[in-house]
């Protein structure tokens, strides 16, 4: 391919909108241009790594007899309300109604439209085990679409689902696509870290997601350098987040714990940060409260406490002072189906006091039910809020003061730094991760709710058992480029590289130059490489800038000064500039297949 015959114009400045490296990269190096927020156009360049990106995934898919399928981008809102995701995607998801006024979405995933095309086809367990999977457009209305591809309104995904008879079935189906999606990412030239996660609206049950490892990533994942745990801090735990009870620096500050609770006044100091700095005391010593409402499932029956679908709750949430809430914990624990911070008035009427205040002895309503993080159990000489403007409490114990039930302490934070791994104690460091894929057991929560059956021989009737497996394919052709680039560009791993190898003709006007480059190309082709041709009219250093922003793989320099000296300049874009080979041109085809290698 000659560049002249191409649409290629790089940037020489970063765009304003971009923050990160892999962002800039990529509309500098002319794989995107944007349209819109969160919407972007897909240059010949860019198009070319997806469809590499996309024949690695069909691969590896297809190895596994996993079927290749097109679901409908436009899906028929009646199949989302049967499984409650209509209300529960919420503002997330595109919806539009068509000119009969019927409610459509424009897919933001495919579990409810491919469970019901499979039940139709599918009937008798003799059918099963069966996966279907497409690499399809994907739509989701992002609050902030930022990071370019990372968090987007359209995506490309690769969207697999599984189904079988029994849990057996799943697990072995589960691990197929685990160790598939490995090979997948290896493949692309990245190293993707599995890490267990939450299912989220997806489902409750096991989840992994894979993760680039960069620090521009969105998520926060705990990781134990000694066993090799790895967690997404949604669902990352922490061992022994026990906190000491007036250690001697600062016992002169707090009153011994079997003294009553004592009103300190603390004007205009809201914050855990405010009221530590007013007190002269660590975050730690403090207790953070917070009012939340959520609504219920029926899973609430399992905590003990009632609960119908939807019924509407309030709780007051405590927590350590130096730590956060985990809302995805926090929902699970409480079998929510939604879950959001009060608002004022809410706050008010449940406590008597406005929102920075609240604590949780004796609050207004006497029957809130109150939840606490495992950290605090049994823990004294305490600071919370009054539930009164402008005061806190000290000498605090929970036990004594507050009314929480034994089975209300939960593991409800985030994991930090230096907590403990769950597997073998030693301190969890945190890093920042991009995800790129995820793996689910979903059970039988669409299934079951849109009727997927089948008979088995003494003609029952059976619910299949479904996982689903995604890859973000837009989002890894970026991810590639955040984790492999340098400060000249990105460097490409040879196997989803736009183009293998660059020429960059020197001499064009000059025929023996030309004539060496055109065989050179027509070797490479042959051996399946793929070949760019720099023939345009630019001076040597713009090409080797453009050719290192792009990030070929390998550079051919090919100029009639070079010939005359008895070869061609050959470089790997990963290599340092004094690695630059001189090889006659006989040979140049051969050594470069097996840099490539």
């Amino acid at each position: 391919m000659k560049w002249t015959k191409t649409l290629i114009q790089t940037l020489r400045e970063n765009p304003q909108d971009a923050e990160i490296d892999s962002h800039k990269l990529l509309v500098r190096a002319s794989l995107v241009r944007k349209v819109a927020g969160g919407l972007y156009a897909y240059l010949p360049l860019g198009m070319r790594v997806l469809k590499k990106i996309q024949a690695v995934i069909r691969d590896e898919m297809d190895k596994t007899g996993a079927l290749e399928t097109s679901m409908p981008i436009m899906q028929p809102g009646e199949l989302w309300r049967q499984t409650g995701r209509w209300e529960t995607m919420g503002a997330n998801m595109f919806k539009v109604k068509d000119r009969a006024e019927r409610d459509m979405a424009l897919s933001p995933t495919a579990e409810e439209e491919t469970t019901d095309v499979v039940k139709g086809l599918v009937n008798s367990y003799r059918q099963l085990p069966l996966t279907v999977y497409q690499i399809n457009w994907k739509f989701r209305d992002e609050t902030r679409p930022r990071f370019g591809l990372m968090r987007s309104k359209e995506f490309l995904m690769k969207d697999a689902y599984s189904f079988d008879l029994d849990a057996d079935g799943l697990d072995r189906n589960y691990w197929t696509m685990y160790h598939a999606y490995e090979r997948i990412f290896a493949r692309c030239g990245l190293k993707a870290v599995p890490v267990q996660a939450d299912g989220g609206d997806m489902g409750d049950s096991l989840t992994h997601e894979f993760h680039v490892l960069a620090d521009a990533g969105e998520d926060g994942i705990a990781f134990c350098g000694n066993c090799g745990y790895a967690a997404n801090l949604e669902a990352a735990v922490g061992n022994g987040k026990e906190f000491s009870d007036c250690d001697s620096s600062i016992a002169s500050c707090i009153e011994e714990s079997k003294n009553l609770p004592t009103e300190v006044a603390t004007p205009g100091a809201k914050t855990i940060a405010q009221v530590a700095a007013f007190m002269g005391l660590e975050a730690n010593r403090f207790v953070k409260s917070l009012v939340y409402v959520y609504e219920g499932t029926g899973n609430l029956l399992r905590q003990g406490y009632g609960g119908r679908d939807g019924e509407q709750g309030t709780v007051l949430v405590c927590v350590p002072g130096d730590r956060d809430v985990n809302e995805v914990k926090l929902k699970h624990f409480l079998g929510a189906k939604t879950l959001a911070l009060a608002d004022n008035a809410t706050v008010l009427a449940a406590t008597g006091a406005n929102a920075g205040f609240v604590g949780p002895v004796n609050p207004a309503d006497a029957n809130l039910r109150i939840v606490a993080d495992v950290a605090l159990k049994g823990a004294t000489g305490r600071i919370v809020g009054a539930n009164k403007d402008d005061c806190h409490l000290k000498n605090v114990d929970l036990a004594r003061d507050a009314k929480i039930a034994e089975s209300d302490y939960a593991d409800i934070t985030i994991v930090k730094a230096g907590d403990k791994c769950p597997h073998c104690g030693r301190e969890l460091v945190i890093k920042r991760g991009i995800e790129v894929g995820q793996v689910f057991k979903l059970g039988t929560k669409y299934s079951a709710a849109l009727g997927a059956v089948v008979k088995t021989d003494d003609l029952k009737e059976r619910v299949m058992v479904m996982g689903c497996y995604g890859i973000g394919v837009s989002r890894t052709l970026q991810a590639i480029i955040e984790q492999s680039h340098d400060k000249d560009g990105i460097i490409w791993p040879a196997s989803v590289a736009p183009y293998q190898v660059a020429i960059e003709l020197l001499d064009p006007s000059v025929a023996e130059v030309a004539a060496v480059a055109e065989k050179l190309e027509a070797e490479l082709e042959a051996a399946g490489i793929d070949v760019i041709v720099d023939d345009r009219e630019e001076r040597p250093g713009v090409k080797f800038k453009d050719a290192d922003l792009i990030g070929f793989p390998v550079r051919v320099v090919v100029g009639a000064k070079g010939l005359a000296n008895g070869g061609v300049e050959v470089k790997r874009r990963d290599e340092d500039k004094s690695r630059t080979r001189i090889l006659p041109p006989a040979d140049a085809a051969g050594a470069i297949k097996e840099l490539l290698k």
